[in-house]
């Protein structure tokens, strides 16, 4: 049982024509300029939901493909080594003047999922515009990294080893654009949350707990001992922690970060201390320490009551699993009272679980597509 930050696919842009900006010098660049807008307008008006494709067709576009999103993040695979490709050979060959005036002229824009003041702006979507062309890659890969997440919670149900393996491919997306790729942005009012190296990190850290955390349900499948189901989910809480410290500094330098983020992370790692507290429990119990149990549950339900989520759909779930263990704890608090006869101890004398990071990301490497680009100066 897990809960869920969905939305962060909502990404919208505005569109973009290479060839009537960048100048080609040859035939070939043109082609391949006009391959690479004909490649993002496809990503356009999948984002943007404005598309006349119907469902049979854009199945049969993609090879049989049927999940819309298995079929946006082919698109993404198509478009991101042309772009890959452009972005080098601008960087190399194109003067700084130029590209600037270039990239300006392009008019490169997204909205963001993150920034708290974007849902809407004046008469519709807040569109942030850097002139930067790492900004289109960096949007172009984030937007990859939330398709890659969003598919793993699409197979959740059914598969949880490709699940796992989705979200670690996320993991690697977002590490990479966090130390890869440089987007500068001058103007505060243009910050946006998606096109910073922190939150990238951060999403970096999510996809590895969520990654860990399929696992855990995977090891419990199995029947493995409480003892490592405990260390696992603990583990999860420790990426989170780490995720809410990253969060923290980013702040500093973004302060416009929807407190939603920050509410699904510590949600998140509430949830899953409860669950490894479960455990802890049930293996005190079994060595006979059934007032130390009794106890730990009693801490945890505790503290559980003051980190309710505010999002409905996730104080369902923590409900739930509140309502598990308090199941448990009557049960224990029953046998201690009517059998063992055993003293709980106050709180500093309860034990606390260790944690163990079992999943790492799956790193992303681009493509290299060694096309010539040949620009007019």
């Amino acid at each position: 049982m897990m809960i869920c930050y969905p939305g962060l696919t909502k990404l919208k842009t505005k569109p973009i024509v290479y060839q009537n900006v960048i100048l080609a010098s040859d035939s070939s660049t043109l082609e391949q300029l006009k391959e690479l807008s004909s490649k993002r307008k496809a990503i356009e008006e999948s984002i943007n939901e404005n598309s006349n494709v119907t469902e049979a067709i854009a199945r049969e576009m993609s090879g049989g493909l049927t999940s819309r999103c298995e079929q946006d993040i082919q698109k993404l695979e198509h478009y991101l080594p042309l772009l890959e490709n452009l972005v080098r050979h601008l960087n190399m060959k194109v003067t700084k003047h130029q590209m600037l005036c270039w990239i300006s002229d392009l008019k490169i824009r997204w909205s963001s999922v993150l920034h708290s003041s974007s849902i809407f702006h004046l008469k519709g979507l807040k569109f942030y515009q850097v002139n930067d062309i790492h900004f289109e890659l960096g949007m172009t890969l984030f937007l990859y990294g939330a398709m890659l997440r969003e598919r793993a919670l699409e197979v959740l149900s059914s598969d949880l080893v490709q699940s796992a393996t989705l979200f670690r491919k996320a993991a690697g997306v977002y590490d990479y654009l966090a130390k890869e790729v440089p987007i500068f942005i001058t103007r505060a009012e243009d910050r946006i949350p998606e096109a910073t190296s922190h939150i990238s990190s951060i999403m970096s850290l999510i996809c590895l707990a969520e990654a860990q955390a399929v696992t855990a349900t995977k090891a419990e499948e199995n029947g493995k001992s409480g003892g490592l189901l405990a260390k696992l989910h603990y583990g999860i809480t420790e990426f989170l922690t780490e995720a809410i410290e990253l969060l923290q500094a980013t702040t500093k330098d973004c302060k416009d970060i929807s407190s939603r983020l920050l509410d699904y992370i510590m949600s998140c790692k509430a949830l899953h201390e409860l669950k490894c507290y479960k455990h802890v429990a049930e293996n005190l119990k079994d060595e006979g320490k059934i007032g130390v149990a009794v106890g730990v549950l009693r801490r945890e339900l505790s503290n559980a009551k003051k980190s309710m989520p505010k999002e409905e759909a996730w104080r369902l779930v923590f409900k739930q699993v509140i309502n598990d263990l308090s199941v448990v704890l009557r049960k224990y608090e029953h046998e201690n009272e009517f059998v063992w006869y055993e003293k709980v101890p106050c709180n500093n004398e309860l034990p606390l679980s260790q944690g163990v990071k079992i999943v790492t990301l799956i790193p992303y490497q681009p493509q290299k597509w060694e096309r010539t680009l040949v620009f007019k100066l």
